[in-house]
C-alpha cells in the first residue's frame, strides 16, 4: 500500500518534561488506525505534532513523500491534514446545512455546485434529514457527526479524531464506529484515532498503536493487543 503519513524520530520536549520520544510511525493511504495508550501516554501531543498544532523538538513529519515538519497549520490543512479535538466545534446558532456550507467555502473549494457538496456531505454523515436543524438542538453525537461532516466539506483526507465518542450513548458509539469504517472506505480516507473505549476500538477493526511514556510500545491488530500481557498491564489495568 501506498505510504500516506511517515514520522521518524518524532520528539517532543516540554523543558524538563518529555512527551513524545523517537516516535516511528507509518500509516498508509486509506487506512484507519487507532492509537490507545494511558493517560500521559503523549497520544494528543503526537497528533498535535501531525496536525501542526505543535512544533516537534526534533525528527521529521512526512505526507505523500513531502517533509511538512515545518509546515504551518493552514498549509496542513491545505492538504487535507484536518483534526477534530474532543469537544465539537459546531456554530451552534447555525443550521446542520449552514454549518457544511461554511466549511465548503473556507476549502475554497466552493462554487456553483456548492449546494450539491453539501447535501453529498449530509448524506455521508447521516444528517441529510435535519439539514434545516440548528446545530444547538442536536444530540451530541449528532453534533459529532457533523464535525466530521464539516471535515469532510474541507475536503479532509487525513482525520485527526480526538477520542470521537466521549460523551456519547451506546447507540451513537456503535453508529460512529460503524460511520468511520463508510467513510473510510468509501472515500478512500485516511484516519488516526485516539480512543479510551475498548469496545468502540474493536468495533473498528482497525490496527493499534499503543504509545506509553511517549514512545511506541506496541503495534498490532486488536486481539494481539488486547492478549499482550504487558499492554494489559499498563492500559488496561489487569495482570
Amino acid at each position: 500500500m501506498t505510504v500516506l503519513l511517515q514520522t521518524k524520530g518524532l520528539t517532543k520536549r516540554f523543558q524538563g518534561l518529555v512527551a513524545n520520544e523517537d516516535v516511528d510511525f507509518t500509516l498508509s493511504m486509506g487506512e484507519v488506525r487507532s492509537v490507545i495508550g494511558p493517560n500521559g501516554a503523549g497520544k494528543t501531543t503526537f497528533i498535535s505534532m501531525i496536525s501542526g498544532h505543535l512544533r516537534p523538538t526534533s525528527g521529521a513529519i512526512f505526507y505523500n513523500g513531502q517533509d511538512i515538519t515545518r509546515q504551518s497549520l493552514p498549509v496542513r490543512a491545505s492538504h487535507g491534514i484536518i483534526r477534530k479535538f474532543q469537544t465539537p466545534s459546531v456554530f451552534t446558532g447555525l443550521s446542520v446545512y449552514q454549518n457544511i456550507e461554511l466549511s465548503v467555502i473556507a476549502s475554497r473549494a466552493a462554487s456553483r455546485h456548492t449546494a450539491a457538496r453539501v447535501g453529498e456531505v449530509m448524506e455521508l454523515v447521516r444528517l441529510n434529514d435535519q439539514a434545516r436543524t440548528l446545530a444547538s438542538t442536536l444530540s451530541h453525537g449528532q453534533r459529532q457527526w457533523l464535525e466530521i461532516g464539516m471535515l469532510l466539506g474541507a475536503q479532509a483526507q487525513l482525520l485527526l479524531l480526538d477520542e470521537p465518542t466521549a460523551g456519547m450513548t451506546a447507540e451513537e458509539t456503535n453508529a460512529t464506529g460503524v460511520l468511520i469504517n463508510d467513510l473510510t472506505q468509501e472515500l478512500n480516507l485516511s484516519a488516526i484515532i485516539i480512543e479510551h473505549d475498548i469496545n468502540f476500538i474493536k468495533s473498528l477493526k482497525a490496527p493499534i498503536t499503543v504509545l506509553h511514556l511517549g514512545k511506541v510500545f506496541r503495534e498490532g491488530t486488536f486481539e494481539q493487543i488486547s492478549a499482550d500481557p504487558e499492554v494489559r498491564a499498563i492500559y488496561l489495568g489487569t495482570d
